[in-house]
């Protein structure tokens, strides 16, 4: 758990100001600014939520159909090239 909450908090401290997610959105006119995967209303702390309690992606992808797994893919990578560039 601590190690997702990890790559979250560098996720978003290195992506606000530095550069633009490709599947994450943060913008007030949607949820009051909640990151969001683009194109959607499920916020991006749901997966993390999922993830952290033991479930699977397929899981996720079950309960949020508005989100693709092509999404989560590509969050999961931005997040890792990021944890990795600052680690």
């Amino acid at each position: 758990m601590l190690l997702t909450s990890l790559l979250i908090l560098v996720y978003f401290y290195t992506t606000i100001g530095t550069m633009k997610s490709r599947v994450i959105v943060s913008d007030p006119s949607i949820m009051s600014g909640t990151p969001v995967f683009r194109g959607t209303r499920v916020p991006m702390q749901t997966l993390i939520d999922y993830l952290e309690a033991g479930h699977s992606i397929a899981d996720f992808l079950e309960g949020f159909p508005t989100v693709t797994r092509k999404q989560v893919i590509q969050f999961l990578e931005e997040t890792k090239e990021l944890f990795l560039a600052t680690a």
